[in-house]
């Protein structure tokens, strides 16, 4: 039996086992392939790096999703929260899902662990959990004042007597909107507060449905879009280079070596290269996979060959 033979009559456990060795080794042991930023990552980053310590505005983050796409999504909430913190960038985060309110919580609790001297009320505020029936008309009534639309926090406390509240009435004043979505992507905030009230929106994404979003951003109804896995380790890039050593984005640093080698993946804590390492993993098994295919072509014609 020939090489070729042998691989058409491998058993398939064989191959699981490799693909299960392909996923936990980069895990384990981290590669640092390169990332290279793309523009709706780079569009959105600087979006919201333009309201770097301005009291007049604010990021708002919805929250959309479950914990079954955490591990696309809950990585770019985290870099968000990060660049907020960094760039002294008020964020509210509001979540329309029961299991969203929580993931918010777990996000912010994660990120102060080292941002120590953020308070709540003060720098962000989650609005936290509101039910899906009465979206449309929270989203129109921020429109006139954010306030009267929410009324109170997560803790029950009035917004309208919160500091961060101060200078950020409406829309007008939110640099902008990101949905966090295994299913949309920002759709509804487009149709009622960017049509209506002239918010930007973008939006954070599973892979699976990231190039419905390409329409949207060329005619700019998106400002931005962080597309599954790969998008969130770019934003966590750009955090890393940019935001955290509180520089300007420029796109010729991101091409400058000897500016790069500053910011070694080593250097960076764990929880803000989380995608990092998975795309490690993803593009090993992505080339593994790739690898077994054209063997089992090749395999096929050879034998096939044989067989005349």
């Amino acid at each position: 039996m020939n090489f070729f033979e042998r691989m058409q009559n491998l058993d398939r456990r064989y191959i699981f086992i490799l693909v299960a060795v392909a996923v936990i080794l980069p895990l384990i042991f981290p590669l640092g392939l390169p990332t290279y930023p793309t523009p709706p990552v780079e569009s959105m980053f600087q979006h919201i790096d333009a309201a770097s310590n301005r009291k007049d505005k604010a990021i708002l983050m919805s929250i959309a999703h479950d914990p079954s796409t955490m591990p696309e999504l809950y990585p770019m909430e985290i870099s968000m929260l990060r660049h907020c913190f960094e760039r002294n960038i008020k964020v509210f985060l509001i979540g329309f899902f029961p299991q969203a309110a929580a993931i918010a919580e777990m996000a912010l609790k994660e990120v102060l662990e080292d941002y120590p001297d953020k308070s709540a009320g003060v720098d962000y505020c989650n609005f936290g959990f509101k039910p899906s029936a009465i979206m449309i008309p929270i989203i129109l009534g921020m429109g006139d004042d954010i306030s009267k639309a929410i009324e109170t926090d997560a803790q029950g406390n009035k917004l309208e007597n919160l500091p961060i509240m101060q200078n950020i009435k409406n829309y007008d004043n939110i640099q902008m909107v990101v949905e966090f979505s295994g299913g949309s992507f920002g759709g509804v905030w487009i149709t009622y507060a960017r049509a209506k009230f002239g918010v930007d929106v973008g939006c954070g994404i599973t892979a699976v449905i990231a190039a419905q979003t390409y329409p949207y951003l060329q005619t700019g109804q998106l400002k931005g879009s962080l597309g599954g896995l790969k998008g969130a380790a770019e934003y966590e890039k750009l955090v890393d280079i940019f935001a955290k050593p509180q520089k300007t984005f420029s796109r010729k640093k991101l091409t400058d070596k000897q500016y790069l080698k500053q910011f070694p993946l080593s250097k960076t804590t764990y929880k803000y290269k989380k995608a990092r390492i998975g795309m490690d993993a993803q593009a090993v098994v992505h080339i593994m996979i790739i690898v077994f295919i054209i063997l089992g072509n090749i395999g096929y014609f050879v034998m096939k060959g044989q067989k005349k």
